[in-house]
């Protein structure tokens, strides 16, 4: 994590792409600058410091899936959904909670080499543009070293060796390669096809069976296969291959494992879904209280084994997030209860809110569609009074249905654009488009009046 990065510019970043929940954030940025405290701290006390465990609560479509996401982008750290309800699944129950661990650390196995990708890119293209030049110009074997007197390209090549001719006319491609004036150009390359993985079939309670399956996979010999492409799509391929044996795998294994235990985030959503309510406790509530059970260990810290090696959970940060609708936080168990410290209550979207989610953000709806419309040359515009509409629209359907927050401007939009969209290829790319709230009232809002289809539609 940059160590610019506090709390309050956190929050700014976060502001960018969701509205509201400033109490969230707030809290998601002081656990996210704890970890870079902690990495500072002496060490005697460094692995005594555990990380402050966040619960949110909060109705779907408010945000946090997405604060979570984006924290993780922030700090350019491994970050796994997971949704707790999967572990309920019949012929599931409870099993292989690990499985959410090894997904981190490949998560993190993926960042780690595509960065040391990027640093060694340059290397590995100039690697691969040799590649293609022994492809175009084959080098010529070493001879007598004779003498030779021969014309080419309008010089003197007199008293020349073969080597030395050769050498010429490569550097002279080689020269032409730099600066791409042989891109379209077909070469024949040989490629490294890959081979079907093996797939081994895991008695219960031993699904992290990855390494014999890698294992097994390497033992197959790879198969080369000759294909013709463009000096351009050529390099692609080369690049990628000399990048692979370029990178040390063991560096960035140790550097993943590293990164997921003390920089890893883990999302477990619908935690409600394994909550136990008040009752006799038969039933699907004998498997909730399992699941339960099963992740307590992880949460609270545990050695997991994965195809990479052993990481330790106990420095993880585990977000956990449910609707709590059926349900309350003191209907899980109080060990798990006590591992969630910081809890955080969402607030359900506001007609404001959604006023403010289809204007203020990056990656707002409105400017979603902008964007996608003006790639066919076709420019679309929203009236203020279309905002409004639209916003208040969505919070009426949420109030007089099942609240999904802001995903309800999805199908809104959706039903809103829909002719326009169909219609845009056909139509002359200068087009223009206003939505105003008589447009928005007409093709929307009449669902909204007919509760019989805006059940259905919207």
């Amino acid at each position: 994590m940059e160590d610019h990065l506090t709390p309050a510019l956190i929050v700014q970043e976060l502001d960018k792409y969701i509205i509201g929940q400033s109490e969230a954030k707030k809290s998601v940025a002081i656990a996210l600058r704890n970890r870079w405290r902690r990495l500072r701290a002496n060490e005697e006390l460094r692995r005594e410091i555990i990380p402050n465990n966040i619960m949110m609560i909060g109705p779907t479509g408010v945000g946090k899936t997405e604060i979570a996401r984006r924290l993780a982008q922030l700090a350019q750290a491994p970050f796994i959904k997971v949704e707790a309800s999967k572990f309920t699944e019949v012929g599931y129950v409870g099993r292989d909670v690990e499985s959410m661990v090894r997904d981190l650390v490949e998560q993190s196995v993926n960042m780690v080499r595509a960065e040391q990708k990027e640093k060694i890119r340059e290397v590995a293209r100039e690697l691969a543009d040799e590649q293609i030049l022994d492809i175009l110009i084959p080098p010529v074997k070493k001879r007598s070293g004779k003498a030779i007197s021969i014309e080419a390209a309008g010089e003197s090549t007199a008293n020349l060796t073969d080597e030395e001719l050769n050498e010429r006319t490569r550097e002279k491609f080689r020269d032409k390669l730099r600066r791409g004036e042989l891109e379209e150009r077909q070469i024949e390359i040989e490629l490294v096809v890959p081979s079907h993985n093996v797939q081994v079939m895991a008695p219960p309670g031993l699904e992290g069976m990855d390494g014999l399956q890698d294992m097994l996979s390497g033992m197959i010999p790879k198969k080369r296969k000759k294909r013709k492409m463009t000096v351009a799509q050529a390099r692609e391929h080369l690049v990628e291959e000399e990048a692979d044996r370029l990178i040390d795998m063991d560096a960035v294994t140790r550097e993943a494992i590293d990164r997921a235990g003390n920089n890893g985030i883990i999302f477990i959503d619908e935690i409600d879904k394994v909550a136990v309510a008040s009752g006799d406790g038969r039933g699907p509530d004998v498997s909730r209280a399992g699941v339960q059970r099963d992740l307590l260990p992880i949460v609270e810290g545990s050695v997991v084994n994965t195809k990479y090696g052993s990481i330790k959970t106990d420095h993880v940060l585990f977000i956990a997030a449910g609707a709590f609708h059926l349900a309350k936080p003191s209907d899980l168990i109080p060990e798990l209860q006590g591992r969630f410290p910081i809890r955080v209550e969402l607030k359900p979207l506001t007609e404001s809110d959604f006023v403010s989610i289809l204007t203020q953000p990056r990656n707002a709806l409105t400017k979603q569609y902008q964007a996608l419309l003006e790639s066919e040359g076709v420019k679309l515009t929203f009236t203020d009074e279309a905002i409004r509409a639209m916003a208040r629209l969505a919070f009426e359907v949420n109030q007089e249905m099942e609240n999904i927050g802001a995903r309800r401007l999805h199908t809104i939009m959706s039903n809103l654009l829909n002719d326009i969209l169909f219609q845009v290829p056909d139509l002359d790319p200068t087009t223009e488009f206003e939505i105003d709230g008589n447009m928005v009232e007409e093709r929307v809002g009449v669902m909204v009046s007919r509760k019989d289809l805006s059940r259905f539609i919207l």
